[in-house]
């Protein structure tokens, strides 16, 4: 049985903390011993923060192409150019909205640059990570490479407790078919992305031709429902009882090739 339990004693992460150190803090007090086939689910804004991804829009200065871009979509200049320079290519444009193939290679909004939960420091009585700014100035960038992130902690906190684990970092992402964000992957170690069943025999032992099961997508989903999108300061989800084994992956096992995708 399949078990989501967001981890409790989690604090405001900034620069450089110690995530595996975290995680295994947050284990102990929420009374929750690691296993064999464990995932651990976080939250991207977190591993953004400790990896120092946050921005001073102060120190950003747009390109004529990016305030092009600004006016046409009514959005601010300078986060045009961090847009711009997170992106493979621009999909599409509207007032608010820019979608884009982020360098890691999937497709979302904005390229994932965010003001939500996120401040300049992590208490008002600490000077702020950018000295002279305010928290409307801040913005924080997805990973550099978060195949990498969920690896090098995955390998940290593997070593550390002896036990094989999974780890996902999640976003929320709009859909092309559907209103409303859902939690979904954008980096993966240890544990599947797709599950191919093609091949398998359903409920009445006709073979399955063309089923392959988004299982990472899934329980990044059922993830962020537990994580919330708001005030909730529950970034860390553990899963127990995940129904397929663990083996190593890559988030490219989720990206469609382009020439398949019938939405470029």
């Amino acid at each position: 049985m399949l078990t989501l339990t967001p981890l409790s004693e989690i604090p405001l992460i900034k620069k450089d903390d110690n995530l595996a150190k975290i995680i295994l803090h947050a284990c102990t007090q929420s009374k929750t011993q690691l296993a064999d086939g464990d995932i651990l689910i976080l939250a991207q804004k977190i591993v953004s923060k400790a990896e120092g991804r946050l921005v001073n829009l102060a120190d950003v200065e747009p390109s004529p192409h990016a305030c092009q871009l600004a006016e046409a979509t009514e959005k601010d200049p300078r986060v045009v150019e961090l847009i711009l320079a997170e992106s493979n290519e621009v999909l599409r444009t509207r007032p608010g909205l820019i979608v884009v193939e982020h360098k890691q290679g999937f497709i979302c909004a904005n390229a994932g640059i965010d003001r939500s939960n996120v401040r300049p420091s992590p208490h008002p009585s600490l000077p702020p990570e950018g000295e002279g700014t305010n928290e409307d100035e801040m913005v924080l960038l997805l990973p550099r490479d978060s195949d990498k992130s969920a690896k090098k902690l995955r390998d940290k906190l593997e070593k550390a407790t002896g036990v094989k684990l999974g780890i996902l970092i999640i976003d929320s992402h709009g859909r092309a078919w559907r209103n409303g964000t859902v939690g979904m992957t954008i980096g993966i170690a240890g544990m599947p992305g797709l599950v191919d069943l093609r091949g398998d025999a359903d409920l009445f032992r006709r073979a399955l031709k063309i089923t392959q099961v988004g299982a990472a997508d899934e329980l990044a989903g059922a993830a962020s429902l537990m994580m919330g999108q708001k005030d909730e300061g529950t970034p860390i989800v553990h899963a127990r009882g995940f129904p397929y084994p663990l083996r190593e992956s890559s988030l490219n096992e989720l990206i469609r090739e382009k020439e398949m995708d019938l939405f470029r």
